[in-house]
């Protein structure tokens, strides 16, 4: 993927409040080192620096697009251009921290156990990822995608939510764990514009669909899936698009 920060922080409000809350549920204790892992375009990584600024913050994040914003926005952490699927630091931190990143990649039953890993003893494994997949907004861009012209370019991209239920995780990391406090909520977005649910999902994971297509068809297929979207989240009476949103959360302390 190619990722676009300018299209990304249209929403920025949004999109920061449960980073936010994520970030206020981790207890205090020391902390000397953080990783935020997906740290995007340095707005969540910037609020972490400030919590704790004696800490060493480095952020890692994929996408070289999002890594020269997030030096920009936050230019006293240190960055780390690599995959988060790849990541093998050399030394564990007091807290790692994710937002709205890991269900980008595969095999959460291998990957969340070795995220502990990475964790030392009595340390925080924080992490927000949006479950929302089996919304409107997110069933729609699968259904335009087999029912277009270029389904056999994109009909790959069509799978099964990549979250799992909250009981899973709980599952996967009690047996590593001290405390496991995992909990979901449900934001009433409140959008405004034009076809602002097409705008959002633009950001996130419409765009693996509009990097594989080019030109006109790539244009078809935004149409295609706008069209759909807008009758699924019309706007109300003062003008307004509501968009609920859920969010899964977990907040992890390590066995010491």
């Amino acid at each position: 993927m190619v990722w676009n920060p300018q299209q990304y922080l249209k929403f920025s409000g949004h999109r920061l409040r449960p980073a936010v809350d994520l970030l206020m549920r981790i207890p205090d204790f020391p902390v000397r080192s953080v990783a935020d892992l997906g740290a995007g375009a340095g707005n969540v990584t910037k609020l972490i620096k400030e919590r704790w600024p004696d800490a060493n913050v480095i952020g890692v994040e994929g996408s070289a697009e999002m890594v020269a914003a997030g030096k920009k926005a936050a230019p006293e952490v240190e960055w780390l251009h690599q995959d988060l699927g790849t990541w093998q630091p050399p030394h564990r931190y007091d807290v790692v921290y994710s937002n709205a990143a890991l269900h980008w990649l595969p095999d959460h039953a291998r990957l969340f156990p070795s995220l502990m890993e990475k964790v030392e003893p009595g340390g925080i494994l924080a992490v927000q990822m949006p479950r929302n997949f089996a919304a409107p907004s997110h069933l729609l861009i699968a259904e335009t995608a087999l029912n277009g012209p270029w389904r056999s370019q994109v009909e790959h991209l069509v799978a099964p939510p990549p979250v799992g239920e909250p009981g899973f995780y709980h599952d996967l990391l009690a047996p590593l764990s001290e405390q496991v406090d995992i909990w979901e909520t449900e934001y009433l977005q409140v959008l405004e514009g034009e076809n602002p649910v097409k705008e959002w999902t633009k950001g996130t994971w419409l765009t693996r669909y509009l990097d594989i297509l080019q030109g006109q068809e790539k244009a078809a297929f935004e149409a295609a899936y706008g069209e759909r979207v807008a009758k699924a989240y019309p706007r109300n009476s003062a003008g307004q698009t509501l968009f609920p949103f859920r969010r899964l959360f977990m907040v992890v302390r390590r066995k010491g």
